[in-house]
């Protein structure tokens, strides 16, 4: 293989996912070959989450090799899209000065996010190296509540007073623009620091030099204190199309921003966590892909046994109602039907009102037209389930108060069910948990337990009363 083989041209006709396969799968090859130069080159057209994710699916003796090969200004970006347990093998694999290099030159708001990953001894002792400035600034970060919005922010951002002038502020953008993250939005501040507002870079453009910002500042600008959860600052975000989201202090100082691209990394974490607890499966901090397999089965098992234990009540339900089962053997064959039935509607309810609590779509008044809402719709599921699975439960057991008792369990379950559903999402917010992981295996419990209950009651209702 020769160094033919990294000229871009040859790649762009593939689709992004291709292009990462065909990189990592030739860089491999390469470092393979020990061919550094050719590894080297194939890197230089790439960009920086490609290569991280090439780094990523090599094996880990040569992830530190393929590594080096990047300039320094290139390894500082790559380093900040790299895995968390990529990020902590490379800074035991590297030279103290090579950590140094990279973490010291990393945004404040990216380097609070891989201590947050890695041990507190090195944490310790990497920041111990910083310099005073960097130090005390990513000391501040993490001083902060892990999911707040002062935990995820940037100091690195462009302040300017209300007295000067258009002039003024367009010379400070060139002076700081290489040290902030961005340069679109100006904040405006008074001799105390406090936020008045808000100016955009196209506002500077198209106003006279000589203006004074305070006449074309935007008054009431939309901020999150340095205490607001995380999720909060992202729905602020994204609700005002903002690229950035200024941060104040408990005194109503502007003390940073959180930018956009760290939204997005919120947006993802926050969907991942809350669809692993939909699955009733404990998500940690780390890629749970790469999480060892014994801690998998850890995090996984409690929740299990938990329905273990509680689904217990199904089958002292069962044995209560042993007579009935004895005298209709027919009737133990839906059972299965019907709890699942069950559990499919009640999903359905608490997925839809998990994700509205989650995007902020339920005001606090709607909370009972939703759950209104809810159970009508699954009443009127029941109704049209009811009619097909009583004709069909007749023509598999052949008896019609069999199929009667099938037909009128079912609407009572899914009316109980879509109630549920609904409702114990609110239920558990209200108290505090989280609705998402606590919602699914409640649901499943309850919609079980007291499914059978009704299907057997109705049961000994109609087929004891017929004898």
């Amino acid at each position: 293989m020769n160094d033919n083989n990294t000229e871009l041209p040859s790649v762009q006709r593939t689709s992004r996912e291709e292009l990462r396969e065909l990189v990592r799968s030739q860089l491999q090859a390469l470092l393979e070959q020990n061919n550094l130069k050719g590894a080297k080159a194939l890197l230089v057209p790439v960009q920086p989450p490609d290569i991280a994710e090439a780094i990523e699916g090599l094996p880990e003796t040569m992830q530190a090799i393929a590594f080096r090969l990047l300039s320094k200004e290139e390894a500082i970006e790559v380093y900040e899209y790299l895995d968390s347990s990529i990020q902590y093998a490379l800074i035991e694999e590297f030279k103290r000065q090579d950590v140094l290099d990279i973490v010291g030159k990393m945004s404040p708001d990216d380097r609070a996010r891989l201590f947050d990953e890695l041990p507190a001894k090195v944490v310790k002792r990497i920041l111990e190296q910083l310099s005073p400035q960097e130090r005390q600034t990513t000391s501040l970060l993490l001083g902060y509540p892990p999911d707040s919005a002062g935990r995820m922010m940037t100091p690195q951002y462009i302040a300017v007073k209300e007295n000067m002038t258009v002039t003024q502020a367009l010379d400070r953008i060139r002076k700081l623009a290489h040290v902030s993250e961005i340069i679109y939005y100006l904040y405006v501040t008074d001799a105390s620091r406090h936020l008045r507002g808000t100016i955009s870079l196209r506002d500077l453009v198209v106003s006279d030099p000589e203006q004074l910002l305070s006449e074309i500042t935007r008054r009431e600008p939309v901020f999150v204190s340095t205490e607001t959860d995380r999720k909060e600052a992202a729905r602020l975000i994204q609700r005002y199309d903002f690229l950035a989201l200024p941060v104040v202090d408990s005194e109503q100082r502007l003390v940073g921003i959180i930018t956009v691209d760290d939204v997005m990394d919120v947006v993802e974490a926050e969907t991942t966590k809350d669809i692993y607890a939909l699955g009733g499966v404990a998500s940690g901090k780390e890629n749970y892909f790469q999480t060892n397999i014994f801690t998998v089965a850890r995090k996984r098992v409690v929740w299990l046994l938990i329905l273990l234990i509680t689904n217990t009540a199904t089958s002292a339900v069962i044995r209560a109602r042993e007579d009935i089962l004895e005298q209709v053997v027919a009737l133990a064959a839906f059972i299965p039907l019907l709890i699942d039935t069950g559990g499919n509607v009640g999903a359905q309810s608490s997925t839809v009102v998990i994700r509205g609590l989650n995007i902020n779509a339920i005001g606090e008044g709607k909370v009972w037209r939703t759950i209104g809402r809810e159970t009508a719709a699954g009443s009127l599921l029941g109704i049209m389930l009811s009619l097909i699975v009583t004709i069909w439960a007749y023509f598999l057991a052949g008896n019609l108060l069999v199929a009667i008792s099938v037909g009128v369990s079912l609407l009572a379950i899914t009316f109980l069910a879509s109630f549920a559903g609904s409702a114990l999402p609110f239920l558990f917010d209200r108290l505090g948990f989280e609705p998402t992981l606590m919602s699914a295996p409640f649901i499943t419990t309850a919609v079980d337990v007291l499914g059978v209950l009704i299907y057997l009651t109705v049961a000994q209702q109609l087929l004891g009363g017929a004898e």
